[in-house]
């Protein structure tokens, strides 16, 4: 079973407007990168140095990986990794 990707709005333009997207990985990082074989440009949008933007929040069924092991975080079929940019007040 793949791991479920949750993307905003704002980066759905990358993956042709899908909201949900099926993938396989064992961790973060390993999803990220065959999001961008299958997505170009959506790691780029999300990481830099080998860490989420600041801007960026990614959770892992409900856990935000930066109180675990980041990229690094491990999953297991049938997670939910949701991807939230922070908001910003204009």
């Amino acid at each position: 079973m793949p791991i479920t990707v949750i993307i905003p709005t704002r980066l759905r333009s990358l993956t042709n407007q899908q909201k949900r997207i099926a993938i396989e990985g064992v961790k973060v990082s390993e999803v990220i990168e065959r999001m961008e074989q299958q997505y170009p440009g959506i790691r780029a949008k999300l990481i830099f140095d080998g860490s989420a933007y600041h801007f960026i929040n990614i959770y892992v069924n409900d856990n935000d990986i930066r109180l675990h092991d980041g990229l690094a975080t491990n999953l297991q079929d049938g997670d939910i990794v949701t991807i939230l940019p922070a908001l910003t007040a204009d």
